[in-house]
């Protein structure tokens, strides 16, 4: 009954944001989107606190080493160190990915110290890219907690104290609102949803966590969607965004994942990382396939919300840790081959659920190097991954 109960008053709320919710599918159009991690520029914030080499995390990146047998550091870009910031270089990567099938960047997006952090690979790289209307984009909300060591160990060593916290005042979210609706959303390749500009949340239980109190942060969310309103837009389309898909298995996960899902009136779910690790990308995938369906079971069935699913490359951040080796990395069965048909699985999902939401699948990601990540191509296969994504949706329309 209790269960019951927490479903009605979710769907009530699911209601009241209905103007921005997904509409059916129609005809065979996909959203293929790949996450953006924009962290390869001089940025003045990072310059200051975190890479002092004027590239951005390229430094970290170039100085990942194996920890063990065919291990494969430090990655190599086949198209070279270019900054994410460089129209030019971001030119080349709109061409290359709608050739591919990719359709939509989805950028990481955060406000740290009061100040926007990495912001410059979407304003001088993308949105100065001479092509970039042929590309859709949207924002990902990315504030955490992040430790001094976290992005930069070689500067920081063992010092794990806060450098970044994402906790923000009433007053600097207004700021943040205005900026990212004036910027971003009147941009006309912005995209939306039902005429909503989509803006995703990573962790939505740090973005809770950036106000005083969770009704605080329920109203910071009801300021924004009514400011969308104001300048023009039917809505905001707010989606949910985990590191990687919850399981529901864990005691008490359900409920917090529909609490917060009350809470902020959430119109959409995904994730950045499909969720279920393990060293053998083949478990991996399945693992997230599951809790996929557990979703699907749990909170998207009977809520009728929309869950986009993600597919991710693999998993490799040792660069980052000096103390990670095999246990911590994707390392059997990552191939191009597996991946294409993982996609193919993603997009069996969206065709099944056209009636509920668009078909949106999610790439993890466009250029996580850091993270071993990425569609971009490498010395190892080339443009592998970018063929298994076209080989699945066909180039971009």
């Amino acid at each position: 009954m209790k269960r019951i109960c927490i479903l009605l008053s979710l769907a009530l709320a699911l209601i009241l944001a209905a103007s921005c919710g997904s509409p059916v599918s129609k005809g065979n159009d996909y959203i293929v989107a790949a996450y953006i991690w924009p962290s390869c520029h001089d940025d003045s914030l990072a310059h200051a606190h975190l890479w002092r080499d004027g590239i951005g995390e390229w430094e970290v990146i170039k100085k990942g080493d194996p920890r063990f047998e065919g291990h494969y550091q430090p990655r190599q870009p086949l198209l070279g160190y270019g900054l994410d910031d460089d129209p030019a270089v971001v030119e080349k990567w709109i061409d290359l990915a709608l050739s591919h099938g990719v359709n939509t960047f989805v950028y990481d997006w955060y406000w740290f110290m009061d100040y926007p952090y990495l912001e410059g690979a979407l304003n001088d790289g993308f949105l100065k890219a001479s092509n970039n209307r042929r590309m859709n984009f949207y924002l990902m909300w990315a504030n955490h907690y992040v430790k001094k060591n976290y992005w930069n160990y070689h500067l920081w060593g063992d010092d794990e104290s806060i450098l970044f916290d994402p906790v923000v005042t009433p007053a600097q979210f207004h700021k943040i609102v205005d900026r990212v609706i004036n910027r971003y959303f009147k941009q006309p390749n912005y995209l939306k949803i039902n005429g909503c500009p989509v803006f995703s949340i990573f962790s939505v239980e740090n973005f809770i966590k950036c106000f005083d109190t969770p009704e605080e942060a329920a109203a910071a969310v009801q300021y924004f969607r009514d400011e969308c309103v104001k300048a023009g837009f039917k809505g905001l389309h707010l989606q949910g965004n985990h590191g990687g898909a919850p399981s529901l298995t864990q005691p008490g996960e359900l409920e917090k994942e529909l609490g917060e899902i009350k809470l902020l009136g959430l119109n959409s779910e995904a994730h950045y990382n499909m969720g279920g690790f393990d060293c053998d990308y083949l478990t991996h995938c399945a693992k997230a396939e599951r809790n996929r369906n557990n979703w699907e079971e749990k909170i998207a069935g009977p809520l009728n919300l929309p869950v986009f699913p993600t597919v991710s490359i693999g998993w490799d951040d040792t660069p980052r840790f000096p103390a990670k080796g095999a246990q911590h990395c994707t390392r059997f069965h990552q191939t191009p081959e597996v991946f294409r048909n993982y996609l193919q699985k993603a997009k069996a999902y969206a065709d099944a659920h056209a009636d509920r939401q668009p078909r949106i699948v999610l790439i993890n990601a466009w250029n996580e190097w850091v993270e071993g990540s990425y569609l971009l191509p490498d010395n190892l296969y080339g443009y592998g991954y970018l063929n298994a994504v076209r080989d699945v949706f066909g180039p971009a329309k």
